[in-house]
């Protein structure tokens, strides 16, 4: 529906679910005001709506699905509900514009899918909840603008995929948890601004291209 500009549902909508591919393709939505029944998102239900600017996840969403969002160059900002447990693959890849995506500490989000946010070149921080076990393959990847990558010491995390942070040229510097036991393929490889990096204790193997391009890296503790 490429003249689709505005959806609007009733305050008192009982919607539950946007299912897969609900407005793929609606490259002239700007807005759609999704109700706060809703607690599922399908996949590529937003895929390819390229002038969306902002996009409301109600509370009760607990996932979002593959696709759910990619290639919607034109969304700025966007706040993940603390019901959501999992970022699905490509979720919001390639959102060229986005700058922030806010997730609180208390949010119960255990694992970020694989290329979940590769290509959102204007994307300037995230934080990582510490209930965030697993970062996929190319979570990150090609996020130019990324120089603050927010995880704590007491992070469950223990996968780091592979190419998750790969060509992040703005990122300095990333806390590696203690719970983490491999370094994967290319993980942070063309990071041309890494100027250090700790290895943990539990790491056991560091593999191929883990730093390959890192041409500020002048410090590594091990």
């Amino acid at each position: 529906c490429s003249l689709l500009e505005n959806v609007v549902f009733s305050s008192q909508s009982s919607l539950t679910s946007i299912g897969m591919f609900a407005f793929l393709g609606c490259s002239s939505l700007t807005s759609i005001n999704i109700p706060n029944s809703v607690n599922e998102i399908g996949m590529a239900a937003f895929q390819d709506c390229i002038s969306l600017t902002s996009i409301n996840i109600p509370n009760e969403v607990t996932k979002l699905d593959w696709a759910s969002f990619e290639n919607c160059s034109s969304l700025v900002s966007v706040t993940i509900p603390d019901a959501v447990t999992s970022i699905g693959a490509s979720s919001f890849r390639n959102c060229i514009l986005l700058e922030e995506v806010s997730i609180s500490p208390q949010s119960a989000l255990t694992s970020i899918g694989a290329s979940a946010f590769s290509g959102c070149s204007s994307l300037i921080s995230i934080n990582v909840p510490d209930g965030v076990t697993s970062i996929g393959n190319e979570a990150f990847c090609n996020c130019t603008s990324l120089a603050n990558v927010a995880i704590s010491p007491q992070s469950a995390l223990v996968s780091i995929g592979v190419g998750a942070f790969y060509s992040c040229s703005s990122l300095s510097y990333v806390n590696i948890p203690d719970g983490v036991t491999e370094i994967g393929n290319g993980t942070f490889a063309s990071c041309s601004s890494l100027t250090s990096i700790t290895i943990p204790d539990g790491v056991t193997s560091i593999a191929e291209w883990a730093f390959t391009a890192c041409h500020s890296l002048a410090d590594i503790t091990i």
